[in-house]
């Protein structure tokens, strides 16, 4: 099983790179913002996922293993399969997609080619206990269970100031990340024009 690759950039094309590793070209599938950083010419490092199917092994190459990771989780979703999840990725970087996520914003997942409002919706539900708080570390999905101060749809003071946000219009995910870490600032049993204030510097940083 192939886990890491280091070489020479030898081709880039529009969804793949060829890795030259000590004479040996590696193909590898990459999602389009880890193909953005690669260089023709120049040397990369990526981590790799190996899939191996009936008649052939492919590699999907990442620019680091917060991207693999959420590659792994997508890819356990019915209807999401590899190209779905690295056109994804494309559009979101690892922390983009858990705010998204987690602030349940199919907006933002469907701009990934693909990817419509259903399968969207069907995967911010499988996946939304498995984010935890808007900064993992490295962009690595935290441990199930572990959640931010509120989800968008309980109600409470949370959802009311993300709602006066997202109508002001801000975008949910990025409105969402400024309520909680609003939250984080304000304490427990915050009002919500207080919420609305500090997610408003928040956003004005």
């Amino acid at each position: 099983m192939i886990a890491k690759l280091t070489g020479i950039v030898e081709t880039v094309a529009a969804d793949s790179v060829v890795l030259d590793v000590g004479g040996v070209g590696y193909l590898l599938t990459c999602s389009g913002r880890t193909l953005a950083r690669l260089v023709r010419g120049e040397r990369a490092a990526l981590v790799v996922e190996t899939f191996i199917r009936d008649d052939r092994i492919v590699l999907y190459g990442f620019a680091g293993a917060g991207e693999r990771d959420w590659f792994r989780l997508l890819t356990t979703i019915q209807g999401v399969g590899s190209r779905s999840a690295l056109a994804i990725l494309s559009v979101l970087d690892a922390d983009q997609l858990s705010h998204a996520i987690a602030a349940q914003d199919k907006t933002a997942l469907s701009r990934a080619d693909g990817v419509g409002p259903k399968l969207a919706a069907r995967i911010i539900n499988e996946l939304k206990d498995k984010v935890g708080s808007l900064a993992p570390a490295a962009g690595v999905p935290a441990p199930a269970g572990a959640r931010a101060p509120a989800a968008p749809g309980e109600g409470g003071a949370v959802a009311d100031a993300l709602s006066a946000l997202v109508n002001l219009g801000y975008g949910r995910s990025e409105a969402y990340a400024a309520v909680v870490a609003a939250a984080r600032t304000a304490g427990e049993g915050a009002a919500v024009g207080d919420l609305i204030r500090l997610s408003l510097k928040e956003l004005s940083q």
